[in-house]
């Protein structure tokens, strides 16, 4: 059974990026207590440091718009992970091993 990837909303982020930034608990404490590896911990709170004068209003520039090649190179992942999908789910159902593994 393929265990999916756990997606954390902003606020929780947030929260422990700035519990790791307090500095009362080491980063292994902080990612214990919110069940997270502590690689994504110390990413969470570089983010949060790299990112906080945005918050105030800093000049920062809006992203650029994809380019429509851009657009049309990520349409053509998504067909081709969906097509892989499919074709490793028919491997499997027709008795072949997997090109996942």
């Amino acid at each position: 059974m393929k265990k999916s990837r756990r997606n954390h909303s902003p606020a929780f982020k947030a929260r422990v990026a700035l519990a790791a930034l307090a500095g009362d608990k080491t980063v292994a404490e902080v990612a214990q207590h919110y069940q997270v590896h502590p690689n994504q911990v110390s990413t969470w709170k570089t983010q949060l440091v790299e990112r906080a004068a945005q918050v105030f209003g800093a000049d920062v520039a809006e992203p650029p718009e994809l380019s429509p090649i851009v657009k049309e190179l990520h349409a053509k992942i998504g067909q081709l992970a969906m097509e892989n999908d499919f074709l490793s789910g028919a491997l499997g159902k027709a008795g072949m091993p997997s090109a996942k593994r």
